[in-house]
């Protein structure tokens, strides 16, 4: 990966903020938004910045219905899917900056889990929802599992899914 520490960070501050702005704007691509977080900016500003970009997105994702659509180029997203969208950029590339400054990273079971059934519906947890969500990206390989290279997200309601495994277009 071309990816230094601090351009990770940003990028998992950017998804945030273009889900909020997606989730707001409707399902059509239509909007002309430019999103950057300034990957030269210092680690307390980046880390603030993934602080203020998620709280946005909650926010967001609190204050519409359950019905509410945006888009997502993996299907139109209804609010739980923002939210699960999210939370693997923060917790996954997290796990990126951990591992380029040589530490581990390692989120709440419940929540790994969370995020893994509601964005890869077709992956069974197993014992380590984590290892099985960075496998599902992936970020490592499982015994007897075949490497993950083109994945993606069931970002449409959940109720949508047709219970098979999509291919990356």
């Amino acid at each position: 990966m071309d990816f230094t520490v601090a351009s990770v960070m940003a990028h998992a501050g950017q998804g945030p903020l273009w889900y909020a702005l997606d989730l707001t704007g409707g399902p059509a691509d239509d909007a002309a938004f430019e999103i950057k977080i300034r990957p030269d900016a210092g680690p307390e500003a980046l880390l603030r910045s993934l602080r203020n970009a998620a709280h946005l997105c909650a926010t967001t994702v609190d204050s519409l219905p359950a019905t509410a659509r945006g888009f997502h180029p993996f299907g139109a997203a209804d609010p739980s899917g923002f939210a699960a969208m999210a939370c693997d950029e923060i917790l996954v590339h997290t796990y990126d900056a951990a591992t380029g400054l040589g530490e581990d990273f390692r989120p709440d079971q419940r929540l790994a889990r969370r995020v893994l059934t509601r964005l890869f519906p077709w992956h069974a947890p197993g014992a380590d929802a984590w290892a099985t969500l960075l496998w599902a990206h992936g970020r490592l390989d499982l015994p007897n599992a075949p490497r993950q290279c083109d994945w993606r997200w069931h970002s449409a309601p959940i109720a949508e899914w047709d219970g098979t495994t999509p291919r990356k277009v």
